[in-house]
């Protein structure tokens, strides 16, 4: 069995690493640590999990995380960083599902994150945790940037247009809306229910921590800086992305046909047929992004509908998926479950 520490278990991102690890064949949970919490059965946080799990949260100091042989962080950004290198060092291979490892440049990095870098010099070794892009790269690695919710849905939405260089790629447009559960389980007033239900807004037009993030991995797909203006939403549900993603047409071509041959041996990427709307219910507790292809009236403009779970395939899915590749595990190992409906 494999030995899996977590540090930072206590949010909803915590919660659905335990909830798919409990039942991955391969895995056993040795700690799962929290300063708050520590003490407290884990089960007694997250009821959903009696039954499943017989630990109880663990002061960090106390976890023994070097004798793990793979440890999540699903912590808050900058937690990360400051212990990787400590864990590697040890021999014990480390997923960040916070964006520590994400930007490649330090002082980009730096601006959106208001903090220094504590190890800046792993940032260049770690691999960018998103399947269809790096696989190769992920068996090998050590360290593993996990990719941001809003990202791996942009990102997967864009990617066939890039590759196939039929697009202009200076003013790419995503318009992108997330579930309440993206902000995390911290008590925040914009959270509130009394504030988010019945209500729907953009944020973070002038600049959101994910607008780098995303340029960066669709620059490096397309070779060369993109434009991308990106604007993020909150809806009043618990959990799931809907990316609509614009772009105009440089050369004609069957859209329909290449997103279903760049996307035919991924598991977790569901190419719907032509003139469907996903639904991000359909996603619900899986690991899945459901992708659409449009071509309004026949014009220049491709309009791309991308939707995941933020928790899943935004988060602790795709985490899992980087794990079962790293430990030469079947890729869909623990993680094929159907969504929920309704």
């Amino acid at each position: 069995m494999i030995n899996i520490g977590i540090v930072g278990g206590t949010g909803y991102t915590g919660v659905e690493l335990l909830r798919f690890l409990v039942q991955h064949p391969k895995v056993n949970i040795q700690t799962i640590t929290s300063r708050s919490e520590a003490g407290m059965d884990v089960s007694e946080l997250f009821t959903n999990l009696r039954g499943h799990i017989n630990l109880k949260f663990s002061n960090p100091a106390d976890a023994k995380l070097d004798t793990c042989d793979l440890v999540f962080f699903a912590t808050p950004n900058g937690i990360a960083m400051q212990e990787t290198e400590a864990l590697l060092n040890a021999g014990v291979k480390v997923i960040d599902l916070a964006a520590d490892f994400r930007i490649k440049d330090i002082a980009e990095w730096e601006k959106w994150y208001g903090m220094q870098h504590a190890c800046p010099n792993l940032v260049a070794e770690a691999v960018y945790g998103l399947p269809e892009i790096n696989r190769e790269k992920i068996k090998t690695a050590r360290l593993i940037a996990n990719p941001g919710c809003y990202p791996t849905a942009v990102q997967l939405g864009f990617l066939p247009l890039i590759e196939a260089g039929i697009i202009d790629t200076d003013h790419l447009i995503a318009d992108v809306k997330s579930g309440v559960s993206g902000a995390g389980r911290k008590a925040a007033v914009h959270t509130l229910h009394a504030e988010a239900s019945d209500n729907f807004k953009a944020y973070g037009v002038p600049g959101h921590r994910h607008l780098p993030e995303i340029k960066q991995g669709l620059s490096n797909i397309a070779g060369k800086p993109v434009g991308l203006t990106f604007v993020p939403h909150l809806v009043p549900m618990n959990r799931g992305i809907h990316a609509t993603l614009y772009a105009k047409l440089t050369k004609k071509i069957n859209l329909q046909a290449l997103y279903e041959k760049r996307y035919v041996d991924e598991t977790f990427v569901d190419i719907l047929p032509s003139g469907m709307h996903p639904e991000t219910r359909s996603v619900r507790g899986s690991n899945i992004c459901r992708i659409a292809i449009h071509q309004p009236q026949e014009g220049d403009t491709a309009v791309i509908l991308s939707v995941t779970d933020n928790l899943v395939k935004g988060a602790a899915g795709q985490a899992i998926q980087n794990m079962n590749l790293m430990l030469n595990l079947p890729e869909t190992m623990g993680i094929d479950q159907v969504p929920l409906l309704p």
